[in-house]
């Protein structure tokens, strides 16, 4: 990995790093100067001090976000800050044009407090038709995500929700290649931060609204157990992991991740590396399926996972088969969202894309889900979320 690396560094200091403003109109006389400018931009402005909908349609907002991040929990590097965390924000926003046909700008703010974070994000929020919050420490990101719900643009934190939405579609046909059933399926979630929570909501059909957990239909696994540094999450932890305590680890099992892993059906790392063993593995229910996505190094390799007798082993890195990885959804996610205008992310549309994911695949055991690379992905994914809006 270290030639990944080298190779890296170099490309962004060739081209200083990997994004540039390109126009779309050339400006070759006056009369082009006078409608990209004055006096004719004039006009346009007053149509859109009439009609604030027009925003969409005559100026870039309608098919670009803003990807903000204070650069406090930048992949598995942690607190980087926010000069730091841009090559990642560039990068992403790189993904969102190729695969998604999505305008991204990203905005590394010098932010750190929800008060904060909320005032820029409504601050800046008529210039975009939505925003993709990233890489922004739990607890303080999922305060943030839920206090701009209301900011009449969707804003959602993808490392919570793009994860879980991914997650949720490799299980789904993990389970299909296993031969079991997704609503029997017993799950441990090792790390309950901001990616655990939202994909153990995800998995338990639940909505966060006002501070509550509320159950909403559709499918759900047969129950979740989370598991964080200090063992099985119960129902004595504070905020929201004490209100996911109640609806979770319905066979109250107590201990930590040896107690937990025994017997279990599927088990999802969103914590640290080297955590699991192979022993751990093959105390799990039969054909257990590994997806360990710590970054760079998962909780347990592929290799280790298989001996331990995995029969589906997936990872958050590109190296390996079965990358589990929320690149997939994001792009055709915030493309449907700007194509419908959405006011907000809804767990309709969460499910509906993490539907049309899994069903762009046909799985295997080396191939649960399809890669970011088949053509039709994203429009597939946007399809799905449009067809959720249409349907309210």
């Amino acid at each position: 990995m270290a030639d990944v690396y080298t190779e890296a560094v170099e490309l962004h200091r060739k081209y200083q790093g990997k994004l540039g403003v390109s126009p779309l109109v050339s400006v070759m006389d006056r009369a082009d100067l006078s409608l990209v400018y004055t006096p004719g931009v004039a006009q346009v402005s007053r149509e859109i001090a009439q009609n604030s909908d027009l925003s969409y349609e005559l100026t870039m907002r309608g098919r670009t976000v803003a990807v903000v991040s204070d650069g406090s929990a930048v992949l598995g590097l942690g607190n980087v800050g926010p000069l730091a965390a841009m090559p990642v924000m560039e990068g992403k926003a790189l993904i969102f044009k190729q695969f998604g046909g999505v305008d991204a700008v990203p905005l590394c703010v010098g932010l750190h407090t929800a008060d904060e974070l909320v005032h820029f994000v409504q601050a800046i929020a008529p210039s975009f038709g939505g925003i993709n919050l990233e890489d922004i420490a739990s607890p303080l990101c999922i305060e943030v995500e839920d206090r701009l719900q209301s900011i009449g643009i969707p804003v959602m934190h993808d490392d919570q929700h793009g994860t879980a939405m991914v997650v949720a579609a490799a299980i789904q046909n993990a389970a299909k290649v296993v031969g079991k059933k997704y609503e029997d399926l017993r799950v441990v979630i090792s790390g309950a931060g901001s990616a655990g929570l939202a994909i153990a909501q995800l998995l338990l059909s639940l909505e966060r609204e006002n501070g509550t957990l509320i159950l909403v239909p559709g499918s759900r696994v047969g129950d979740v157990i989370l598991v964080d540094s200090k063992g099985i999450v119960g129902t004595t932890s504070e905020g929201w992991k004490g209100q996911f305590a109640r609806v979770t680890n319905t066979t109250h099992r107590v201990g930590g991740l040896i107690e937990a892993i025994a017997g279990a059906d599927v088990f999802i790392g969103v914590s640290r590396g080297g955590i699991v063993t192979a022993e751990m593995v093959s105390t799990m229910a039969k054909n257990p399926i590994v997806l360990a996505m710590a970054n760079p190094d998962p909780e347990i390799l592929p290799d280790a996972a298989k001996r331990g007798g995995a029969f589906i082993v997936g990872t958050g890195r590109s190296d390996y088969p079965n990358q589990v990885n929320n690149s997939l959804i994001f792009p055709g996610f915030f493309r449907g969202l700007l194509r419908t205008r959405a006011p907000r992310v809804t767990h309709a549309m969460k499910v509906a894309a993490s539907t049309a994911l899994a069903n762009f695949a046909d799985p295997t055991a080396e191939k649960i889900l399809p890669s970011m690379f088949d053509e039709g992905l994203s429009e597939a994914i946007a399809t799905a979320v449009e067809a959720v809006f249409e349907s309210v």
